[in-house]
C-alpha cells in the first residue's frame, strides 16, 4: 500500500490520453449527466448533494497537503491555494454549501475555464494510475468542474453580461496582486512570472513577458465561448423588434 502513496512512485508515470486518463474524464463526465436526475428532486436531497461534493472537495484537498507535508515537501512558493483551481476548489465547497451567487459568478467562468485544463492536460508527472496523487488530482478538478456545472444545470444559477465583466475586472487585479506575491516570495503562482517547467500551452507563445498578453486574450476568449450559450438563449427569447415598433405605431 505505501507503494501508492510514494514520493518517489515506481508505478507507471502519467500518460497523456492513456487508458486511465480517459476513463477518469469519461467517469467524470457519467457523473455530470447523472447529476441532472437532481433537477426534479427536493431542496433536502440537493442540500445533501451539495455538502457531499463540498466535503468532497475539501477532502481531497486537504489530503494533498497532508501528503505533501507528510513528504516534508510543503512550500509556500508552491502550494498556497492561489492558483485558480486551489482558490475555487475552497471557494466552491462555500457556494455549494451557502448557494452563494456572487462566488458563482466566479466559479462558472474562472473554476470551469481553469479545471477543464487541468483535466485534459494534467501536470502529474511521474504519478500515474494508479497512485494517490492520480486519484487526488481527477477528484478534485473534477468536482470543481462539477460544482459549478451542477449549480447552473440543477440549481438554476446562470452568469450574466455584468458579471461576466466583474469577473474581468476583479481578476486582473487578483493577478497584479499575484504577481506582485510572486516577487516577494520566489513563487511562479498563476504562471505570471516565468513559463512553467513542465509542458504546457505556454511553450506555444512568446518568452516572458510577451506570453502574458496572448494569456489574457486566451482567458477572454475563454470566458466568452462559457457566456455564449447564455447570450443565444437570450437572444432567442428577447421580443422581436418588429411587434415593439407595431405596437408603438398602433399606440
Amino acid at each position: 500500500m505505501d507503494r501508492y502513496f510514494a514520493l518517489d512512485y515506481p508505478g507507471p508515470a502519467f500518460a497523456l490520453l492513456g487508458i486511465p486518463h480517459v476513463a477518469a474524464l469519461t467517469t467524470l463526465l457519467l457523473l455530470n449527466v447523472g447529476l441532472l436526475r437532481l433537477r426534479g428532486a427536493s431542496e433536502r436531497t440537493r442540500s445533501a448533494a451539495r455538502l457531499v461534493m463540498a466535503a468532497t472537495l475539501w477532502g481531497a484537498e486537504l489530503s494533498w497537503h497532508a501528503w505533501n507535508i507528510s513528504k516534508g515537501i510543503w512550500s509556500a512558493r508552491y502550494l498556497l491555494p492561489l492558483n485558480m483551481c486551489s482558490l475555487f476548489i475552497w471557494l466552491s465547497g462555500f457556494m455549494l454549501i451557502f448557494r452563494s451567487r456572487p462566488i458563482y459568478d466566479f466559479a462558472y467562468f474562472l473554476g470551469i475555464g481553469a479545471s477543464i485544463q487541468y483535466l485534459v492536460t494534467p501536470d502529474l508527472g511521474q504519478y500515474g494510475f494508479p497512485h494517490f496523487r492520480f486519484f487526488q488530482a481527477f477528484l478534485s478538478h473534477g468536482l470543481l468542474l462539477t460544482a459549478a456545472v451542477y449549480m447552473t444545470l440543477v440549481e438554476r444559477f446562470r452568469p450574466t453580461w455584468k458579471s461576466l465583466l466583474r469577473v474581468v475586472g476583479w481578476t486582473n487585479l487578483y493577478m497584479l496582486f499575484i504577481f506582485l506575491l510572486n516577487l516577494a516570495i520566489g513563487s511562479d503562482y498563476l504562471m505570471l512570472n516565468i513559463k512553467p517547467v513542465t509542458p504546457s500551452l505556454l511553450d506555444l507563445l512568446p518568452p516572458w513577458p510577451y506570453y502574458i498578453p496572448y494569456m489574457e486574450l486566451i482567458g477572454l476568449v475563454t470566458l466568452l465561448l462559457l457566456y455564449t450559450p447564455f447570450a443565444i438563449r437570450d437572444w432567442k427569447t428577447r421580443p422581436s423588434a418588429a411587434p415593439r415598433r407595431a405596437q408603438a405605431a398602433g399606440s
